[in-house]
C-alpha cells in the first residue's frame, strides 16, 4: 500500500531497529490510556459484534484490540497489518484466542468478497495515500448486513492550554507531516465517505480526548514526548527546549491542558 507520507508511524518495517522496538511500545502504551481506552469502548459499542462474528481488524498492530474482540465474541478475527514488525510483535503476544495473524496491503486484501461479518480499522487511515480505496476494501470484504468501524484522528482539533499559543503552532507545524500524518482532517471526513459509499444506518461520534498533563498528553502525542529523537524536530535552533520548558512549568503549575478528537464512524454494508 503506498503511503502519502512516511511517517514513522507509515513505515514501521524501514526504521532502525531501535526505532521500531520504541514505535511498538509507544503503541502499547497508547492502548492502555484511559482516553484511548475510552475511544475504543465508544467503537466497540458502535460495531456491535455479535456472537460468533467473524472480524477484520485491518491495520491490527501488535493485536490487542484484535485478541479482546476474538475473546468478547468467540469469533475467529483475521488481524491484518502492513507491517511484518508489528505482526511479528502480534504473534508473540498471542494468548490463544481465535486470532489469524497476517502481513498484507489494506488496499488489496486477500480475503473473499462478504467474508467477514464486521471491520475494525483505528487510527490507520490518517496514514495511507487513498482512504477511500482502503475503504473500498473493507467493504468489499464484509457481507451484506454487516458493520464497518471506522476510527480515525482529526489533528486539526489538537489545541493547548498553559503554553504559549504562537510557540504550540510552531511545533505543531513541525511535526505536521513528520511525526503527525498529513492527512490532518481523516477522523471528521470519516461519515462522509461512508455515506458516499452507500452504507446505511451511518453514526459518528466525536470523542474529545482530555489530556491535564504533560505525561498523560505524552503518551499519545509526539511533540509532548521527550523520548522522541531531537533528529525528528526540524524547528529552529532552541525551539525544542524552549517548548519543554513551558510544558514542564505549565505542568508544575497544574495549569496544562491538551485535547485532541478522535472520530468514531460505522456503517451497515
Amino acid at each position: 500500500m503506498k503511503q502519502m507520507e512516511r511517517t514513522p508511524w507509515a513505515d514501521l518495517d524501514g526504521q532502525p531497529r531501535e526505532l521500531t522496538a520504541m514505535l511498538l511500545a509507544a503503541l502499547e502504551a497508547m492502548g492502555r490510556h484511559p482516553e484511548i481506552r475510552r475511544v475504543r469502548r465508544t467503537a466497540r459499542e458502535a460495531l456491535r459484534p455479535e456472537a460468533g462474528w467473524r472480524l477484520l481488524d485491518a491495520g491490527c498492530g501488535a493485536g490487542d484490540v484484535a485478541r479482546r474482540l476474538a475473546g468478547e465474541t468467540g469469533g475467529e478475527v483475521v488481524a491484518l497489518d502492513v507491517s511484518a514488525a508489528t505482526i511479528a510483535a502480534a504473534v508473540e503476544r498471542h494468548d490463544g484466542s481465535a486470532v489469524r495473524y497476517a502481513v498484507g496491503d489494506l488496499a488489496s486484501i486477500d480475503l473473499p468478497a462478504g467474508s467477514v461479518d464486521g471491520v475494525w480499522c483505528e487510527r490507520v487511515l490518517q496514514h495511507v495515500d487513498d482512504a477511500d480505496v482502503v475503504i473500498a476494501e473493507l467493504i468489499r470484504v464484509t457481507r451484506p448486513g454487516g458493520r464497518v468501524c471506522l476510527i480515525d484522528t482529526d489533528w486539526t482539533s489538537l489545541a493547548f492550554d498553559g503554553v504559549p499559543p504562537a510557540l504550540a503552532r510552531t511545533v505543531v507545524d513541525d511535526m505536521h507531516g513528520r511525526l503527525t500524518p498529513r492527512r490532518a482532517d481523516m477522523g471528521r471526513t470519516l461519515r462522509r465517505r461512508l455515506v458516499g459509499k452507500g452504507l446505511r444506518d451511518v453514526t459518528a461520534t466525536p470523542v474529545t480526548c482530555l489530556f491535564p498533563d504533560p505525561a498523560s498528553a505524552a503518551v499519545v502525542l509526539p511533540m509532548l514526548n521527550p523520548g522522541v529523537p531531537e533528529d525528528a524536530w526540524t524547528t529552529p535552533p532552541g525551539v525544542r527546549q524552549k517548548w519543554f520548558s513551558h510544558v514542564e512549568a505549565a505542568g508544575a503549575r497544574g495549569d496544562f491542558l491538551a485535547v485532541l478528537t478522535i472520530w468514531v464512524v460505522t456503517g451497515a454494508v
